[in-house]
C-alpha cells in the first residue's frame, strides 16, 4: 500500500522561498511516479509538477523556472523547491503517486494522495 507524508509547508513573504517534502513509501520504483498538485480555496486541484520513474520532470506553466521537483528513492523522499514565491501559489500542496504515467494535468490517474501541507504567501 502506497503511503504519502507531505512536510515543509509554512508562510512566507512574496518572493520567499520553501522547500517541501514527501516522505513516500510501498511504490515500486521502477513502475511507479510521483508528482505535486495544489489547491486554492474555491479553485480546483492542479497540477505543479511531477517526476518519473528515470527522474525526468515536468512542470506547469504556472511552476516553471521557480520551482524544482526531485526525490531521492534512497531516503524515499520527494522534494519540491518553491523559489520566487507569489501570493497566488498560495494553497494546499499534495503529493500523488501513480502507475506508469504522471501529467501534470491529469489528477484522476494517481491513486494515492497525501494529507497536505499548507504554503501561505503574503503581499
Amino acid at each position: 500500500q502506497v503511503q504519502l507524508v507531505e512536510s515543509g509547508g509554512g508562510s512566507v513573504q512574496a518572493g520567499g522561498s520553501l522547500r517541501l517534502s514527501c516522505g513516500f513509501s510501498g511504490l515500486r520504483l521502477n513502475t511507479d511516479c510521483l508528482a505535486w498538485f495544489r489547491q486554492a480555496p474555491g479553485k480546483q486541484r492542479e497540477g505543479v509538477a511531477s517526476i518519473a520513474q528515470d527522474d525526468s520532470s515536468m512542470y506547469a506553466d504556472s511552476a516553471k523556472g521557480r520551482f524544482t521537483i526531485s526525490k531521492d528513492n534512497a531516503k524515499g523522499r520527494m522534494y519540491l523547491q518553491m523559489n520566487g514565491l507569489r501570493p497566488d501559489d498560495t494553497a494546499i500542496y499534495y503529493c500523488a503517486a501513480a502507475h506508469w504515467y504522471c501529467p501534470v494535468d491529469e489528477p484522476n490517474v494517481y491513486i494515492a494522495w497525501g494529507q497536505g501541507t499548507q504554503v501561505t504567501v503574503s503581499s
